[in-house]
Parts: structure tokens; C-alpha cells; sequence
């Protein structure tokens, strides 16, 4: 996709956070007769009503929307039938948002059922616990954690909660001394 854009502004926030700073600075730069460009529809607005907000006010400000991809790509006109055109298109696209919203939560939880809980593996697993609980009365932490090759906070964080959970599970504390 190729476009002639003077500035090109690239939203980091989620997709369902209401303020989005770099759209606004987009909006506020943009002089009368200028074109916003955005990559996709769905770039613009997260749903129907936003979409067809985004697409009124910037026609009323005097500014044209182009689209870059998609099956509405070109610039806007909010006139006639191109206004019923990119409100059915809008809809579409909401649609196709919350499936894939769907989807992803299904495949979240079908992942769960199969113990796959995404994210980064633990980086103390049964093994080195073990280690480092039988080490912890002799050595310092700082040693156990240089010979498990893990980080200091990690060894504290992970002993912490399996005193905790041993407290829990026993209602006395760990008889493995500190």
C-alpha cells in the first residue's frame, strides 16, 4: 500500500480504550481540503456508530478519507450512495470484529482445556525448586539463584508462594528453615 502522507501516525493503545492520543493529534493536524489515510476501515473506528462518526465529522471539517485496503479502499465520498455504502461496510466490519474477538476467547479456552495456558514458561519449573528448597537452609538466595541460572527476585517470588501455599495447605508454616 502506497500513499503520499506528509505524517503518518500510529496508534499503540489497546483496542478498546476510548482515548486514542494519536488519532486526535492526526485530527488536530489536518488542515481543510486535507485527506486522512488510514491502512484498513477498521483503522478508523472500533465500531458501526464510531465508524460513521469518524467518516461525518471529518466531511464536516472539510477533510476526505481514504482507504487504503479493503473492499471500501479509495477516498470516501459522503454523498448518495457512497454514505449507504460505507455505513453497510461499517456494520460489516463490527461484525467481523466481535467474531474475531469470539474466536480468539474460544481458542483461549479450548488452549486452556488442553493445559496450555499461554505466556512465558516458568522460570523456576518442579526440578529447581526442588533445588533450590533443599539448598535454601545452607546457602544464600543469591547463590541458589546463580546456580539455577535465574534471578534473584524470580527465587524469592517463587519460595514466597511455595511457603505460602505450603501455610495454606498445612495451616503451619514450611518446617524447611528460611
Amino acid at each position: 500500500m502506497k500513499a503520499d502522507c506528509v505524517r503518518i501516525y500510529v496508534e499503540k493503545v489497546g483496542t478498546r480504550e476510548k482515548i486514542r492520543p494519536e488519532y486526535n493529534a492526526a485530527l488536530a493536524d489536518l488542515r481543510p481540503a486535507d485527506t486522512l489515510t488510514v491502512t484498513m476501515l477498521d483503522r478508523l473506528g472500533r465500531n458501526m456508530v464510531e465508524l460513521i462518526t469518524c467518516a461525518q465529522d471529518l466531511a464536516e471539517r472539510d477533510h476526505r478519507l481514504e482507504i487504503l485496503g479493503g473492499p471500501l479502499s479509495g477516498i470516501y465520498d459522503p454523498q448518495g450512495a457512497g454514505k449507504v455504502v460505507f455505513a453497510v461496510f461499517a456494520a460489516m466490519a463490527e461484525v467481523e470484529r466481535e467474531f474475531t474477538h469470539e474466536r480468539t476467547l474460544i481458542g483461549l479456552d479450548t488452549a486452556a482445556e488442553n493445559g496450555n495456558h499461554g505466556g512465558r514458561p516458568p522460570a523456576i519449573d518442579a526440578d529447581k525448586l526442588a533445588v533450590a528448597l533443599r539448598r535454601r537452609a545452607n546457602e544464600s538466595v543469591t547463590s541458589i539463584a546463580r546456580h539455577l541460572g535465574v534471578g534473584r527476585s524470580t527465587l524469592y517470588r517463587t519460595l514466597a508462594a511455595y511457603d505460602e501455599a505450603a501455610v495454606t495447605r498445612t495451616g503451619l508454616p514450611d518446617p524447611t528453615p528460611p
